[in-house]
């Protein structure tokens, strides 16, 4: 059995700063926040929980005081162990409770809210207002944290047309190594209000995107959009994928789609096998209230419900598009060029239900993170340049293909996602499904309703060290073509890319905010 090693001081003071509830020894709590959905880590040494910045600041100073490493958490859906510790003597610094929105400003149009808000609750503080941030979260985004996706990095909702979360952000509260707290963009003046990010250098962008490894987010402002009054949906299905390939980087060009996803055949079977969403009536009801009028919402509940699952071929590759804007002429012409695109690569225009679906329900129980019968479930990715995204899916199916024996052999399943992030990224996401036993983190995190329906299937290490070894040949097949990552965290071979001369400059940043080197070490390579 695992017991904490704690100085029994640095344990008092921690207890006397957060209080009962706010520090945890207990053993299953810490095995639990010491896992992410791929891998389970060292277990933590404890687990603190401030309620309040004031309190996050002096967890922070206790711990930079005593030498001890601290790792953030958010909604711990990570899959590249990026919070999970790698060594001993590490707690958990747990940014669930620092759930506040601090502040909607309609007149300046900015939103300040602290780093454990999920993406839901800002989503459901701002939708009456008529109002998003311009990105506005991943599919994950009941169970993720803003302040995870910031250190992080997100893709779908928002992200075709406005990029990731850190191009929506306009300031920041960052909490240092020693609990120094610094604000970023104009909210770091003396009396300045947080409504703009570039005055003078881009402190805001040091910690985006750091996997937590240069401070502890505690507030996030974003700037603000006025909640578009029309979309459009269309789906669309390609015989080959390198026409499916080649049509989602013509529509990136042209900026057409707020949310571009697209899936392969297998991706696409796996889906389908899974709990129809087009049975669900509360699916249902919130696709016909998203309509804003009951006639629209009755007719575009009526076309679900009537294609069932028989919207879309199994053996196809398919793309799936939102189109939003102030004017329906507007959207109905930018829906034009895109189909106008999708075509003239040979793609076939079907039934829209999965667009029409996903974006009336952006966020769903995460029960996707589990196979459709219970398999263990990983992606890895890559974001590179328009013109090579086809080219790397080509190489990463030629790939797969040549471990087809060892794939049947372990019963690995795989799949490809796409999407797009503005005009000039384009992101690929293999997944692996495979027979193997949940982790704790998976018996918490998935729907009880939905694990009870679900196979359950022994420990399989081999099987899981065959996805480890593919996983890295993607990785390493991504990087050959200068790749980009979302949560770098401990799988990506960052440090390793960078040149000398940046490497060297981000060391020196990390020594100046981290001299101790306890602020989420391993993350970043660093």
């Amino acid at each position: 059995m695992d017991t904490a090693t704690v100085p029994q001081t640095i344990a008092a003071v921690l207890k006397q700063i957060l209080g009962a509830s706010g520090y945890s020894e207990d053993l299953a709590a810490r095995e639990l926040f010491s896992q992410d959905i791929w891998a389970t880590g060292v277990t933590a040494d404890f687990i603190a929980t401030p309620d309040t910045v004031e309190q996050l600041q002096q967890t922070v100073a206790a711990c930079h005081q005593h030498n001890i490493a601290l790792n953030p958490r958010g909604g711990g859906m990570s899959y590249t162990s990026s919070t999970t510790p790698d060594r001993q003597g590490v707690g958990i610094l747990d940014l669930s409770r620092l759930d506040k929105i601090v502040e909607i400003n309609k007149d300046d149009m900015y939103v300040t809210a602290q780093a454990g808000a999920t993406w839901k609750q800002l989503y459901d503080a701002l939708k009456p207002l008529g109002l998003r941030t311009p990105f506005w979260g991943p599919l994950s985004g009941l169970n993720s944290t803003i302040g995870g996706g910031l250190s992080q990095g997100n893709a779908i909702f928002g992200a075709g047309i406005y990029g990731t979360t850190a191009d929506s952000v306009t300031g920041l509260l960052v909490v240092l190594a020693d609990g120094t707290p610094v604000r970023t963009g104009t909210g770091a003046t003396k009396v300045g209000k947080p409504f703009w990010r570039y005055y003078g250098p881009d402190l805001t962008g040091l910690f985006c995107g750091d996997s937590g490894a240069l401070g502890f987010k505690a507030e996030i402002t974003f700037r603000l959009i006025p909640w578009p009054e029309h979309e459009e949906w269309a789906t669309f299905e390609f015989v080959t994928r390198d026409a499916c390939a080649e049509a989602m980087a013509a529509v990136a060009r042209q900026n057409l789609a707020c949310e571009v996803f697209g899936f392969d055949p297998a991706l696409t079977r796996v889906r389908l096998k899974r709990a129809s969403l087009a049975a669900d009536t509360k699916t249902l009801a919130n696709v016909v209230k998203a309509q804003g009028n009951l006639l629209k919402g009755l007719q575009e509940g009526a076309k679900i419900a009537m294609a069932g699952r028989n919207f879309m071929e199994a053996d196809s590759w398919s793309l799936h598009f939102v189109v939003e804007g102030r004017s329906k002429a507007g959207v109905t012409e930018d829906m034009k060029r895109l189909k106008a695109a999708c075509a003239a690569v040979g793609g076939k225009e079907s039934e829209n239900s999965i667009p029409k679906i996903v974006r009336a329900n952006p966020f769903t129980p995460p029960n996707t993170i589990l196979g459709a019968e219970g398999e263990r479930w990983v992606p890895v990715h890559g974001i590179v340049s328009l013109s090579d995204g086809p080219k790397v899916w080509k190489a990463l199916e030629d790939y797969f293909a040549s471990l087809s024996a060892e794939f049947e052999k372990f019963e690995i399943q795989t799949g490809f996602l796409i999407s797009s992030l503005g005009t000039t990224a384009y992101l690929i996401e293999p997944v692996f499904m495979w027979p193997e036993e949940l982790l704790a983190i998976h018996e918490d995190t998935v729907d009880p309703a939905h694990l009870k329906k679900l196979k359950r299937f022994p420990a399989n290490p081999a099987a899981t060290a065959a996805v480890a070894k593919a996983r890295r040949g993607v990785v390493d097949l991504f990087d050959s073509y200068g790749a980009a990552h979302f949560q770098i965290g401990r799988c990506y071979p960052y440090s390793e890319v960078l040149s000398d001369a940046s490497l060297n400059l981000l060391k020196a940043v990390k020594a100046v905010v981290d001299p101790k080197g306890n602020v989420n070490p391993g993350a970043l390579g660093l």
